[in-house]
């Protein structure tokens, strides 16, 4: 029987949890963690795997920081890098689970649109978290924009639309020929622009959730799974009343409000996708993957 194509979205801070030190070595024990959930999917279904970077490309910021004898190297190609970083990792711990298994990793651009109101509204955190006083001085050193993150405060930066895959063709014939492809990473892909014929990289972070549902809508997937470092969508998270959405459609999530820098994307990347006709979007923690697609765990969103 052929196997369902599952687009697998995987959280930058589901590789590198919030308040955790910012090091290899964390990094690599999660993507551990990581890529086993993702093999059990793979034995189940063809996977397409997206991964964000929001700490891993702020925190590669912040090192361009220190270094003064170069001016800082612009958001487009510090996600290059971690399209690079994290790829390699988890091309590595999968192959590692599953040596049969072909796995690419694809280097991605993802097209947006300059004229984006997202420029004029940073929501997008990246880099670690910190106390109020602290990200208020730093933003006044480097000229950032810093909101809330939960109790703390992060770094933002615009996050505009997707509006086209560079390398789409590319991506498909792999799928096609079987691989587990690793694309539209490092956020939802490198930024860049179209401007009189030339593609011109942007400053920038794209919602890898956006483009995850832009992929699989795009490769015609049978499921949408969000990976991250909440168990399932919760309303009122955060407060004595929170409670946890187990099944639910994108009319019911239309009645309420959620994080613009958080779960806010991923609701609206699935009821984007299911709107489409996706047939389904799951979304939890990263080691509850399989489970979330069988509907035991997280939460499902399905068509009304």
């Amino acid at each position: 029987m052929t196997k369902k194509t599952v687009v697998v979205a995987l959280g930058g801070n589901a590789l590198l949890r919030r308040g955790e030190p910012l090091e290899a070595a964390t990094q690599r024990a999660n993507i551990a963690k990581a890529a086993k959930t993702i093999s059990e999917i793979a034995k189940e279904y063809n996977v397409v795997l997206v991964h964000g970077n929001g700490p891993q490309v702020g925190l590669l910021a912040l090192q361009g920081l220190e270094y003064k004898a170069v001016a800082p190297y612009p958001l487009d190609v510090l996600g290059s890098e971690t399209q690079g970083m994290i790829g390699y990792m988890l091309m590595q711990e999968l192959h590692n689970l599953l040596p049969k298994l072909h796995v690419s990793c694809m280097l991605t651009q993802m097209k947006v649109d300059p004229n984006d109101p997202a420029f004029l509204d940073p929501t997008k955190p990246i880099g670690p978290i910190y106390p109020e006083a602290e990200a208020r001085e730093l933003a006044e050193k480097y000229n950032w924009t810093v909101k809330p993150d939960g109790k703390h405060f992060r770094r933002v930066v615009p996050s505009p639309q997707p509006i086209g895959i560079v390398e789409d063709d590319a991506i498909s014939c792999l799928i096609a020929q079987g691989h587990l492809v690793i694309c539209t990473g490092g956020g939802g892909g490198i930024p860049v622009k179209e401007e009189n014929g030339k593609l011109i990289g942007i400053e920038a972070v794209i919602d890898k959730d956006m483009s995850a549902a832009y992929l699989a809508k795009q490769i015609n997937a049978d499921a949408l799974l969000i990976l991250t470092d909440a168990n399932a969508v919760y309303l009122d998270w955060g407060k004595p009343t929170q409670q946890a959405i187990r099944s639910t459609t994108p009319t019911e999530l239309a009645q309420y409000e959620f994080d613009a820098g958080s779960m806010g994307p991923k609701i609206q990347a699935s009821c984007e996708f299911i709107n489409q006709g996706g047939k389904l979007v799951g979304i939890g923690d990263l080691e509850d993957g399989l489970n979330i697609l069988n509907g035991t765990a997280g939460t499902n969103i399905i068509p009304e």
